[in-house]
């Protein structure tokens, strides 16, 4: 509780809705010029349209205005900007990094994004256009066209100089790239070699020749990853001939990371892939139609399962009390499973190559707990009804749901992996409806041996 009441963001946004229920506009002026823009884009998701609009009209600070659009959700962003004129929006635009433009105005309809560009300077539209000619998710659609690239043959006084005069603005000024006279990547420099090096030293004599590139098809997981697994705050991004074309900075990967987990997770649950929170309720329930058809035809086919089974039901009524906890164990650990192999390919601690090795691992794992529970569950139903047979079966059928659903938990993922398709979309209503069925046919087929029925 008292983590919530410090909680700064939910100060911020119960204060400035007071503010706005008194109409103390003087006081809301202040609170909003002085919070950061990742602060306010979290109170535009509390409060009404028209107080968006108030609020955003408050900002004094055009680049503040421009950073507090590149913050919010799409929905929001959208719903925001219909009451603002273009002209205004483009004065903002002409205050943003190119990439945020670029990413802003995909999200716009085609006319209106057309109208922006035509209005804004010429050298900064042609960079957009060309950031908005690749794809959304690839390495030249997220890259910052603004760095330092300098000659090979630039000695360091010469450098030092240019960073002072020319490259004042430039987003990220901890690596110096060095091309050749072509403009192709031939090497890096970190801003700290630069300042501890002789100033009559070139650059081609101590740069790093090892440069991690990507090329602008790259897709944006694969960056993030290379960031990640190399630990360097900026990437470069060449074309097919490796000239040096933008950089990729990691604060776009925290970005990105940001959003392939969301998704993953959405589709881990059947949601669809997109943000569902200021989605409208017949969006939402579109979304989610789809996605649970899966669930629908495992009902369908349990049912059939248990009619099926329906004389040994009738002649030993025992059995029902342990279909959820068959079903429920079963479910479980083949979330597990799924969950985790899953995250494994999404980082790469898991290779498709390996399939075999990870099932027969989540197989024996899943035996292995089967075997614990399916003894403690089988124990309690001995002590309840004292049947030995009733408890051998509830605790085989316990052992078989657990053992298949760590087999179908992992083989399901790696298989999609292998087919090219997202493997999260595999997990929770596709394999959890499966683990079901699977395990009632198990629970009973074992029960109508054992117990003669």
């Amino acid at each position: 509780m008292a983590a919530m009441q410090n909680d700064p963001n939910k100060i911020l946004i119960e204060t400035i809705k007071r503010l706005l229920r008194r109409g103390a506009t003087p006081n809301l002026r202040k609170i909003v010029n002085r919070s950061h823009a990742a602060d306010l884009s979290i109170v535009f998701l509390s409060v009404s349209r028209p107080n968006q609009q108030n609020l955003f009209e408050m900002i004094a600070d055009i680049e503040q205005k421009g950073a507090l659009l590149s913050e919010l959700d799409e929905s929001t962003f959208l719903g925001l900007v219909d009451g603002i004129p273009v002209d205004e929006l483009v004065k903002i635009f002409e205050h943003m990094p190119t990439d945020d433009i670029a990413d802003l105005l995909g999200r716009l309809p085609d006319e209106m994004s057309r109208s922006i560009l035509s209005k804004m300077e010429k050298e900064d539209s042609e960079e957009v256009e060309d950031l908005l000619s690749y794809g959304d998710q690839t390495a030249g659609g997220i890259m910052v066209p603004e760095f330092i690239a300098l000659k090979d043959d630039t000695t360091v006084k010469e450098a030092i100089e240019s960073l002072q005069k020319e490259h004042q603005d430039v987003e990220m000024p901890f690596y110096l790239y060095v091309v050749d006279e072509y403009g192709k990547l031939v090497g890096v420099i970190s801003l700290r070699q630069l300042v501890v090096t002789p100033p009559s030293s070139r650059l081609k004599d101590f740069m790093s020749t090892d440069v991690f590139s990507v090329q602008t098809h790259t897709d944006q997981e694969e960056v993030a990853e290379i960031v990640a697994r190399y630990d360097i705050l900026a990437v470069p991004v060449v074309d097919d001939s490796n000239t040096l074309v933008g950089i990729v900075t990691v604060d776009d990967v925290i970005d990105i990371f940001k959003k392939e987990a969301t998704e993953d997770m959405l589709k881990m649950v059947g949601v669809g892939e997109g943000f569902i929170e200021t989605q409208s309720v017949l969006r939402s329930s579109k979304r989610r139609l789809p996605w649970l058809l899966a669930g629908c035809l495992g009902g369908i086919a349990s049912s059939y399962v248990l009619n099926f089974f329906g004389a040994s039901l009738a002649s030993f009524t025992l059995l029902a009390p342990f279909i959820p906890v068959v079903m429920g164990m079963g479910g479980n650990i083949g979330a597990q499973s799924s969950t985790i192999v899953v995250r494994g390919l999404a980082t790469g601690s898991l290779n498709i190559v390996d399939i075999w090795s990870v099932i027969f691992k989540e197989l024996f794992i899943g035996l292995i707990l089967g075997v614990v529970y399916g003894l403690v569950i089988g124990i309690v139903a001995q002590f309840q009804y004292s049947a030995i047979s009733l408890a051998i079966s509830v605790g085989l059928g316990v052992l078989a749901s657990m053992s298949i659903a760590g087999f179908i938990g992992s083989l399901v993922p790696m298989v999609f992996a292998r087919l090219n398709i997202d493997p999260a979309v595999a997990t929770s209503p596709f394999m959890s409806t499966t683990v079901d069925v699977i395990s009632v046919f198990f629970y009973f087929t074992i029960a109508t041996k054992l117990m003669g029925m």
